[in-house]
């Protein structure tokens, strides 16, 4: 007796091996059109950032590098003049000046810019209570701009009708000449840039705090520990890496210091706020010398990124130790 299938009529037709390998081709087809899209997509947006980055970053850079060895003025033709703009620059008085300055600002603005966020930030990861409010108060004056404030901060400064000297005559004490002086100018600026930039830096470091496990404070409390050494052992090791970050990152914007001198003192008293990029503002703006105030800010640049590059290499030391 013959099987079922072997009947004509009940027999499975035989699939055909072009006909069932079809529809495999096709899918595998239409996956790389799809991925091929897919990554011509990607490369067409990352070839659209390197161009916005090549035009307004990158060229501005090589053009920069290029104007410090050339006399440029804007109206004349450019002429290549080698290290001239340098040694103008060496030979001016007030270079040496402007750097003393601005290492010094940014060596106040180390103690005061650098330890205040940091221990505020302290403060108000141990509050109990109104802990967006007083994070808002602090972040307040972020969101000032920088001109604002430095202009509101020179009326509180003014040795006439000025917020301090007002309260210090409103006490009996005897008012100062802030920005008038030469021995209080700078420490001045920088109780100002400390005051407008602390914010961001305070809340970055309570994510730092954040972060760090309840179990360590409890396990710390429990031996003994006090505030300092709770600091100590346990909130300075867990945050350490935040904190060498954002210390390079102060130490480069702090050099690059420009709207409190330029807006408060223009420089004064007698040269003693000059910094390096105000003393680059005049030979550009004012002295109408693009060559050496592109060769200041290329010496700048050479300055920070060796910084940079030693202390990233200090840190991986220490990490490795």
């Amino acid at each position: 007796m013959s099987s079922p299938r072997s009947g004509s009529l009940l027999a499975w037709p035989a699939a055909k091996p072009s006909q069932a390998g079809r529809p495999a081709a096709t899918a595998g087809r239409t996956r790389l059109r799809r991925r091929l899209e897919e990554n011509l997509t990607a490369y067409g947006l990352l070839c659209a950032a390197l161009v916005v980055f090549a035009l307004f970053s990158w060229y501005p850079i090589v053009r920069g590098v290029l104007l410090s060895f050339q006399q440029v003025d804007f109206v004349n033709a450019p002429t290549w003049v080698g290290f001239d703009n340098f040694s103008r620059l060496f030979a001016d008085p007030l270079f040496g000046v402007a750097w003393r300055n601005t290492l010094l600002f940014t060596g106040l603005a180390l103690v005061f810019g650098f330890a205040v966020p940091f221990f505020t930030a302290v403060l108000l990861n141990e509050l109990r209570h109104a802990k967006a409010f007083f994070r808002l108060a602090v972040y307040l004056p972020v969101m000032l701009p920088p001109v604002v404030t430095a202009l509101m901060w020179k009326w509180f400064y003014d040795p006439g009708p000025g917020l301090f000297n007002s309260a210090l005559g409103a006490v009996g004490l005897p008012g100062g000449q802030w920005l008038d002086s030469s021995g209080t100018a700078m420490l001045s600026l920088v109780f100002v840039s400390t005051w407008a930039n602390m914010g961001s830096t305070t809340l970055i470091y309570l994510a730092a705090l954040g972060t760090i496990p309840g179990e360590l404070y409890e396990a710390a409390e429990l031996d003994g520990a006090g505030l300092w050494k709770r600091l100590r052992h346990v909130t300075f090791p867990q945050t350490r890496f935040v904190l060498l970050v954002l210390l390079l990152l102060q130490v480069v914007a702090t050099m690059q210091v420009f709207t409190e001198p330029y807006v408060m003192t223009g420089g004064g008293p007698d040269d003693s706020t000059v910094t390096v990029l105000l003393l680059l503002y005049r030979y550009a703006f004012v002295y109408n010398d693009f060559g050496a105030a592109s060769a200041m800010s290329l010496l700048l640049f050479v300055a920070l990124g060796v910084f940079s590059a030693w202390y990233v290499r200090l840190t991986r030391k220490a990490d490795r130790s």
